[in-house]
């Protein structure tokens, strides 16, 4: 081939190149007719074993298929095993919060567009993103300190917070690429989060040290620095600190605790409900007045010993979600091994429905029915708003904890 030919011949490929590469949409674009369809589904993260249950969000409830979260476990206990320090909180956190067990998944959110499943992981101390369709890691982010904890998603769904409990930092990561965009400090042991505003902000809870058997109420002034903090999600500055200490002392109620459990806000977010450690009963706080508004004593269990040191981590009861109207809050009472529906407007109880150590409550996708993790029995179960009463159970894997409601591609089938 003459040099002449050779270099027709080398501009025509480019040429040609050139209009395949301005065919391809740009990074990240899909085409129109291309675009996946989603199927909302619910997500129950098993926290002794690692792996999280993907399940119908309404109706029966029905099994469709298990993702394996941690894929690299070998190779985060090597890291652990040959780093003195890490070793000792990893085994400080499986012998407390993780009552023996590693602690494998906390929480979890699926990305916008349904591809992958985010995760945090206490033991291992980081926040990963699961491919949905493969089961590989797409990202990790080591959160700093040694444990990770709660989390929230904001309503984008861009953005995903998560509570470095042992460093008292909260980071906001862009829930794409795991880059982390903000971060903020927080008081002691930071652990629910929850966007308000139109994510516009951002509250956390800190619960204090909830893992010695320090317990008695007299020894309260051990557990550290408990409030709430809210910050802009714009700046990541504080624009409120919220010491529940002051407010309850003001209602009458200096015998409970002010560390701040899970959280669930009015559809209008004008009043906020919560737990508080070794409480039977939730609390009414007003938003923009400030103050505790009422207090709610649930019932006992007669079979539930009172020595507080036998609660797990603090917490008697551990788990709310509101329905979708504003009318009905559902109680996940762990160590009284029920759950019930309260009546807002009188905060009063329904039927208790029992259960094996409820953990968590949502809300299911058709708004029906409260669903709790029943971690003590590795099953999640639907309570009816509207009769308090037990609908659908499914078993699931070992010690379920969060629940969470996502959404992946239509005909979605588990990676092996």
């Amino acid at each position: 081939m003459t040099r002449k030919r050779a270099r027709r011949t080398l501009v025509a490929g480019l040429v040609a190149a050139a209009g395949l590469i301005a065919s391809v949409p740009a990074t990240g674009a899909v085409p129109a007719a291309a675009a996946t369809t989603l199927q909302q589904v619910m997500f129950v993260g098993n926290n002794w074993d690692g792996t999280v249950d993907v399940i119908q969000p309404s109706g029966g409830y029905t099994g469709l298929g298990r993702i394996n979260v941690v894929p690299d476990r070998t190779q985060r206990l090597w890291e652990i095993y040959l780093n003195p320090v890490k070793l000792a909180f990893y085994l400080g956190v499986q012998q407390g919060p993780g009552e023996g067990h590693d602690q494998l998944v906390d929480d979890m959110y699926t990305t916008p567009d349904g591809s992958a499943l985010v995760v945090s992981r206490p033991s291992f101390a980081d926040v990963v993103s699961i491919d949905l369709r493969t089961g590989a890691l797409r990202w990790r982010f080591p959160v700093s300190g040694y444990r990770a904890d709660h989390m929230a998603v904001s309503p984008d769904g861009t953005r995903v917070a998560v509570s470095a409990s042992t460093s008292n930092t909260v980071h906001v990561l862009d829930i794409a690429t795991g880059r982390q965009v903000g971060s903020f400090a927080t008081g002691d042991k930071p652990h629910e989060n929850v966007f308000t505003g139109g994510g516009r902000y951002l509250w956390n809870m800190s619960i204090g040290e909830v893992n010695t058997a320090l317990d008695d109420p007299w020894l309260d002034w051990t557990k550290g620095d408990r409030h709430i903090t809210v910050v802009d999600t714009t700046t990541f500055q504080t624009v409120k600190v919220i010491d529940m200490r002051s407010r309850l002392d003001a209602f009458g109620r200096s015998d409970l605790s002010d560390a701040v459990r899970p959280a669930v806000f009015t559809p209008d977010e004008s009043t906020l409900y919560f737990q508080v450690s070794f409480f039977n009963g939730l609390v009414e706080y007003d938003v923009a007045a400030d103050r505790v508004t009422r207090v709610a004593t649930l019932p006992k269990n007669p079979a539930t010993s009172e020595d507080r040191t036998t609660w797990v981590n603090d917490s008697r009861h551990h788990g709310l979600s509101m329905s979708p109207d504003g009318t009905k809050v559902c109680v996940a009472g762990t160590m009284d091994d029920y759950a019930t529906v309260v009546n807002r407007a009188t905060l009063t109880p329904g039927a208790l429905v029992a259960a094996s150590k409820p953990y968590w409550a949502t809300v299911s996708a058709d708004g029906r029915d409260c669903v709790i993790s029943e971690s003590g029995a590795d099953r999640v179960t639907a309570i009816s708003f509207a009769t308090g009463q037990k609908v659908a159970s499914v078993a699931v894997g070992d010690h379920p904890q969060r629940v969470r409601l996502g959404r992946l591609p239509a005909g979605w089938t588990a990676p092996r």
